[in-house]
């Protein structure tokens, strides 16, 4: 039986290993132009067609897949002037962008009347996994079309992971989300703190690594501490503050206080502020030293 047709839209740090995933194991794909080249290049080198805009896009497709910043992106090229609900043609649609859950909901609504499903499928784990095809999946939406995804989506998962109707997988996306992030602020505080005290990043690794405490998410954000490898966990602070700014939304709609989210939101949003958007994750251990007046780890 022929493979369906992919479209890919967003080929970034995530994207660029999950398009070479499905292109690599066999589908016919095409790719949206992108101003960074490299990625696109690279995937036309290995078969990828290239689409001028998103409506083009979804005329040389039968699945296309989303892998943008978030929920104003996806609406853009979802439901803009050229976008992929434009090209009036049956269509299914796999968000695995980290999206606002209610947008989701909005959206699959609305683009059901044109003949458009919309499933979500957020993503776990790093770009190093994209590559490698070994991503984690949370997948929300109508059976069938989950199904009918499937097969695409294990060409760059190793997991996956059914959570309910639309929108629950990109509500369990930001549980998951908020989890890392949470980590990610308790440990930027906890190695201040312990600078302060006289105690090394190596003697802290050293009690926490191979503890109860320990987990993936340690393990890269330390490689940063301790290696300063800037490439250990490539997400980047603006990305973490979006995040916890969509789970605030989503507590606030449910009508639930959330003062651990707030706090850990604030964390993100002060070294957003200070004009450090761009790092990565783990780079708040240092902004959080020198906020404290402390040398970061390996200066």
């Amino acid at each position: 039986m022929d493979k369906e047709r992919i479209g890919f839209i967003g080929v970034g740090l995530m994207g660029h290993g999950m398009a070479r995933n499905i292109v690599e194991k066999g589908w016919p794909l095409t790719v949206l132009a992108h101003r960074n080249r490299a990625p696109v290049e690279d995937l036309k080198s290995r078969g990828a067609a290239e689409a001028g805009s998103p409506r083009t896009l979804a005329e040389e497709s039968d699945i296309v897949i989303l892998c943008v910043t978030g929920s104003p992106q996806v609406e853009a090229v979802v439901s803009g002037p050229d976008g992929l609900a434009s090209a009036g043609k049956p269509l299914l649609v796999c968000d695995c962008s980290t999206s606002d859950p209610s947008s989701t909901v909005r959206l699959a609504a609305d683009l059901s009347a044109k003949d458009v499903t919309l499933i979500d499928a957020p993503l776990s784990r790093t770009p190093k996994d994209a590559e490698e095809g070994t991503l984690d999946v949370m997948v929300g939406g109508d059976p069938a079309a989950v199904e009918r995804a499937w097969p695409v989506l294990e060409a760059f998962s190793q997991r996956i992971i059914r959570t309910g109707p639309v929108g629950t997988g990109h509500t369990m996306k930001l549980l998951n989300n908020f989890l890392a992030m949470g980590y990610a602020a308790i440990y930027a505080e906890a190695l201040a703190l312990g600078a302060k005290a006289g105690i090394t990043p190596q003697v802290f690794d050293g009690v926490i690594r191979g503890g109860r405490m320990d987990c993936g998410f340690y393990q890269t954000f330390m490689q940063y501490v301790l290696e300063r490898d800037r490439d250990a966990h490539k997400f980047a602070l603006a990305n973490g503050l979006k995040d916890m700014s969509y789970l605030a939304a989503f507590a606030n709609a449910a009508g639930m206080a959330n003062p651990v989210g707030a706090a850990v939101r604030n964390s993100f949003a002060l070294a957003v502020g200070a004009g450090r958007g761009e790092d990565y994750v783990p780079m708040l251990s240092d902004i959080v030293a020198e906020m404290n007046g402390v040398a970061p780890a390996g200066t």
